[in-house]
């Protein structure tokens, strides 16, 4: 498997979003989002209190950065140009992006925001102040379906994931704390993922691994978004796993609900609600199905059991670049594409080919969580379960 995208697929998603500007009244488009800027260029960088800006034209790329980006966005081949602002509040991030629209002789530009997000205390002028603004969300609904490329990308991802899964579960015993067992095994496996591909991994992380693997136990799994306690295993916990990988810039997601010890009668009743929950989900999703149906399904499921008070979320979500991505599998998203606000079209509120869906309905009670999380890609005539650890309760029990 290839481990990184291939150069025609920025020149395509480059194409495609010419055909959008072509459209327009517009002169160029531009993007502020920092996923949606390494989308369709390549360039990766942390959002911070330093804007960074895209513009594509008719026949020009041209990217503007903070000077401490400028040499590595230079290394580029794909950006015509690259230019450069000192820093902020100092530099003036917003009259560079002007002065490089006026530059283009851009009247009027279709954005993905009217100005930079106000990330780490940035403040700064909207960018209509200066220029016709249109907004539009074309590299947003782009990401929705997967090419094979990058659907190669997240079959990787999920190799390795399962592998830091693994290595999760052997290293888990009674009196370990949470926080080392989950170093150790990120660790192991990103070893293995480093040395296995070699020149061929494409960087994407600051000083810690390509895999991450890690866990919640004891009474922070009632909480959906809990916290790893300071506090170590203890036999009767109960674990939610979570493991993912990052390859060039793509993720997997994949969680289970484990047992350290026998699981008691609560345990076993409440996982086998939440593993139906999943069956459900997976066999309702599919093409052309609408988003919302496979919520419906799950919560008509958790109704029939008089279990919707312990239901905290929805069923999942898109994954991608982003961990969380649109479509959300939510009762509500077939009213959120109606909502004109939004820019979506009718056609939006179905599951399409190409997608790919982390499925992850769960149960929290007041003492303990049950969530597994697949990654789940819709195909032309169904669905296929990318993730492959074990699902049963016998498999996610560690023995003591």
């Amino acid at each position: 498997m290839s481990s990184r995208l291939p150069t025609n697929e920025f020149a395509a998603r480059l194409d495609a979003i010419r055909g959008s500007l072509a459209d327009t009244t517009a002169d160029a488009a531009l993007w502020f989002d920092a996923t949606n800027i390494e989308y369709l260029s390549g360039f990766n960088h942390v959002q911070t209190e330093r804007p960074v800006a895209l513009v594509v034209t008719d026949g020009r790329v041209e990217l503007v950065v903070p000077r401490l980006e400028f040499e590595r966005a230079s290394e580029m081949d794909r950006i015509d140009r690259v230019r450069s602002y000192f820093d902020y509040p100092h530099g003036d991030p917003m009259g560079t992006i002007v002065e490089t629209l006026r530059e283009l002789d851009v009247r009027c530009v279709a954005a993905d925001m009217d100005g930079a997000p106000g990330t780490m205390g940035y403040y700064g002028p909207p960018l209509s102040a200066s220029v016709d603004v249109v907004e539009q969300s074309w590299a947003d609904r782009m990401r929705w379906e997967k090419t094979d490329a990058e659907l190669v990308c997240i079959r990787e991802s999920v190799r390795w994931a399962n592998l830091g899964h693994q290595y999760l579960v052997e290293y888990t015993t009674v009196g370990a704390h949470p926080i080392t067992v989950s170093q150790r095994a990120s660790m192991d496996a990103s070893r293995a993922m480093l040395d296995t591909l070699g020149e061929r991994y494409a960087v994407r992380t600051r000083g810690v691994g390509p895999v991450h693997a890690g866990y919640i136990s004891g009474a922070q799994t009632a909480r959906p978004h809990g916290f790893t306690p300071n506090e170590r295993l203890s036999a009767g916990d109960v674990i939610i796993t979570g493991a993912t990988a990052n390859v060039d810039g793509y993720h997997s997601e994949l969680e289970r609900t484990m047992f350290l010890g026998d699981p008691t009668d609560d345990d076993e009743y409440y996982f086998d609600i939440m593993l139906e929950a999943q069956d459900i989900a997976i066999d309702a999703l599919g093409p052309d199905v609408p988003v919302d149906y496979v919520d419906y399904a799950v919560w008509d499921y958790f109704e029939e059991q008089g279990v919707t008070d312990l239901a905290r979320h929805h069923v999942g979500h898109n994954i991608g670049l982003g961990a969380h991505e649109p479509p959300y599998i939510d009762r509500g998203w077939a009213d959120h594409c109606a909502d004109p606000l939004t820019d979506h079209t009718e056609s939006d509120a179905d599951v399409a080919p190409g997608q790919v869906y982390t499925i992850e309905p769960g149960l929290y009670t007041e003492t303990a969580g049950y969530r597994h999380s697949d990654t789940v890609l819709v195909t032309e005539s169904g669905t296929e379960t990318l993730t492959y650890f074990p699902r049963d309760i016998e498999s996610n029990t560690i023995r003591i």
